[in-house]
């Protein structure tokens, strides 16, 4: 069985880490804008650190490390499963499952609204998978 190719991990997980941030980016602060408002507004968040460069330099450092993660998990199963975009998507709901079952619990204990939890899911499985696919599209197995 061929060895994963770091280096095409780390430059596959850059692309899908620059598309979960585009995405990121336009999901939270459009479509979801609302809902994160109700949310901050119920847990007594403090707004300029949710709203600050800190908190936005963390999230673009979290989106390229969930981009790496996909393309590790993608090139793990790429010799059982082969290679292209149905693999891809694979990889992709492999991490998304795990994150929606804890971020599920917290929408149980009623951190999140049912519907931003459900709003939210959907967001983060198209963003996972059109991540994982730009970053499969990088990864090659060494020669």
């Amino acid at each position: 069985m061929p060895k994963i190719n770091t280096g095409r991990v780390l430059v596959g997980g850059l692309a899908a880490g620059v598309v979960a941030n585009a995405l990121d980016f336009v999901w939270y602060q459009f479509i979801m804008a609302a809902d994160m408002e109700v949310l901050v507004q119920r847990l007594g968040l403090n707004r300029a650190v949710v709203e600050g460069t800190g908190m936005i330099a963390t999230w673009t450092v979290v989106d390229f490390l969930y981009g790496i993660l996909l393309v590790w998990t993608y090139a793990a199963i790429r010799p059982r499963c082969g290679a292209g975009p149905r693999t891809a998507v694979y990889a992709a709901l492999v991490p998304f499952t795990a994150v929606t079952m804890f971020m599920y619990a917290y929408a149980a204990m009623g951190i999140f609204a049912m519907s931003a939890f459900a709003k939210g899911t959907v967001f983060f499985l198209i963003t996972s998978i059109a991540a994982a696919l730009a970053g499969a599209s990088v990864y090659k197995e060494d020669s």
